[in-house]
């Protein structure tokens, strides 16, 4: 019995122990408001590890270094750190808890006044994950931002800038928000971000003069969306199955200026959408290199579209390759240049001599799409009989026949070699090149099993019947 009273004494005071470091371990943000207070400006201040609860607010240039042992919990109210002042860097931590309120749209960092430096941060069950109104020249840079499980119109977005100016905003992970959204800031460089599971990859509203580059835009409804934005360059990004209603891989609204080159649009409901854009009378846009597949359609433009020029792009395998949004053409762009067009899977011409350029036009004629063109719902009759009905008649009948959508006087015969961005999602090969060394291998040693087994032996009538029998 006495041993038994002192085991369970033992337990009581280690209890008591483990629980008041436990508690010394919760220490709310007052405890880094302090260390902020005493520190120089422009000094480091590196946060000791462990769990600081309540909101923070940042008022003094300086360095607030977690070395990644810190984590600051907003405990689901208001918005977790804010940055009241310009030349602040806030690394190493994780922040999470935000509140979730609409009207005062909470995030895990906001920062009113820049530059800010905002890297190497985990942000976990954020309403907004970084928000910059306004704070320019500033940078935002391997974050990792994890949304609130709200419904997808319910969500903030992961990133915001509003009137940033000058800023750069690379190598952020994404999951589960609204948008990473840029409003009324210009001169931007936003490169090798990744976002997922969210409604718009990166959205841009007047926004001007900015490079999107090898950004990775997986699984969203919407990937790369720009509207009334202009001089904008999208080059090398990766834009892979994204599907909501709209679903277009890049969507262009109003804007002039645009290149879009070397990038891969794959598996989306409509690879690019263009309205408008240029919209100015003297402005241009250019899609060039890009790898444009399997999507349920390649390219839906509007019918005033204009200008764009449309060369050494892939239209592989898409279930439409080119369409107008109701009816109308695009002969006032440009689906070839300098004897250049583009490589079509649905080109049926030729190429007698062999120098990579068909000999015909690609002129794509179809009385079925030019009807689904103006009445979407006809899309249930794809690829059944009553289309090939009517493509049928179409050929019997030349006067039935409608006008091509576009013209691409030097189509392409060859893809061309497009330098795009690998997902760095991708599995690696050695299992399938394991499989497939394997399935080589049976199929060697079954031949030479074949090749060598024993002749059958050939059988009388009689023994035929007894074998029958047994």
């Amino acid at each position: 019995m006495l041993r038994i009273q002192t085991i369970m004494g033992i337990c009581v005071l280690l209890a008591l122990v483990f629980g008041a470091s436990a508690q010394d371990a919760r220490q709310t943000t007052d405890e880094i408001a302090r260390l902020i207070d005493s520190a120089a400006p422009g000094s480091t201040v590196v946060v000791p590890a462990g769990l600081y609860e309540g909101n923070l607010r940042i008022e003094k240039a300086i360095v607030l270094d977690g070395k990644g042992l810190v984590t600051i919990d907003g405990l689901g109210k208001g918005t977790v750190v804010e940055i009241a002042v310009g030349d602040v860097t806030l690394r190493g931590f994780t922040i999470r808890g935000s509140g979730s309120t609409v009207d005062q749209e909470p995030a895990g960092v906001r920062a009113v006044a820049g530059p800010v430096i905002i890297e190497d941060n985990r942000f976990e069950d954020v309403y907004f994950g970084i928000d910059l109104r306004p704070a320019g020249d500033s940078i935002i840079r391997n974050n990792i931002i994890i949304g609130k499980e709200l419904k997808l119109g319910r969500r903030g977005d992961g990133i915001r800038l509003w009137w940033s100016h000058n800023s750069i905003v690379e190598d952020n992970t994404i999951d589960a928000v609204r948008d990473m959204v840029f409003w009324y800031s210009e001169n931007l460089s936003v490169a090798r971000n990744k976002v997922i599971n969210s409604r718009y990859g990166l959205h841009f509203m007047y926004s001007h003069q900015t490079v999107l580059a090898e950004n990775e835009l997986i699984g969203n409804s919407v990937g790369i969306y720009l509207m009334y934005s202009n001089d904008i360059h999208l080059i090398g990004n990766s834009i892979v199955n994204n599907r909501g209603a709209s679903g277009y891989g890049i969507g262009l609204k109003d804007c002039d200026a645009i290149v879009v080159e070397n990038n891969a649009l794959l598996a989306n409901r409509v690879g690019m959408y263009i309205d408008n854009s240029p919209s100015s009378v003297d402005s241009y846009g250019i899609i060039r290199g890009n790898k444009i597949a399997f999507n349920e359609i390649g390219m839906l433009s509007t019918p005033i579209t204009h200008d764009n020029v449309i060369t050494n792009n892939a239209f592989l395998e898409n279930e439409e390759q080119v369409t107008v949004h109701g009816r109308g053409q695009l002969m006032l762009n440009k689906f070839s240049e300098n004897g250049v067009g583009n490589f079509w899977s649905s080109y049926s011409g030729f190429d007698q001599d062999n120098d990579g350029i068909g000999d015909f036009p690609h002129e794509p004629r179809s009385l079925f799409r030019s009807l689904l063109a103006r009445q979407p719902n006809l899309r249930i009759f794809l690829h059944s009989p009553a289309q090939q009905a009517i493509e049928l008649t179409a050929r019997a009948f030349p006067e039935l026949s409608p006008k091509p959508i576009f013209i691409d006087h030097s189509p392409l015969t060859r893809p061309p070699k497009l330098d795009l961005l690998v997902s760095s999602q991708q599995t690696s090969r050695a299992p399938m090149i394991g499989f497939a060394a394997g399935l080589l291998l049976i199929s060697i040693v079954g031949g030479w099993l074949i090749a060598h087994q024993p002749p059958l032996p050939i059988l009388t009538d009689s023994e035929r019947s007894k074998r029958a029998f047994v």
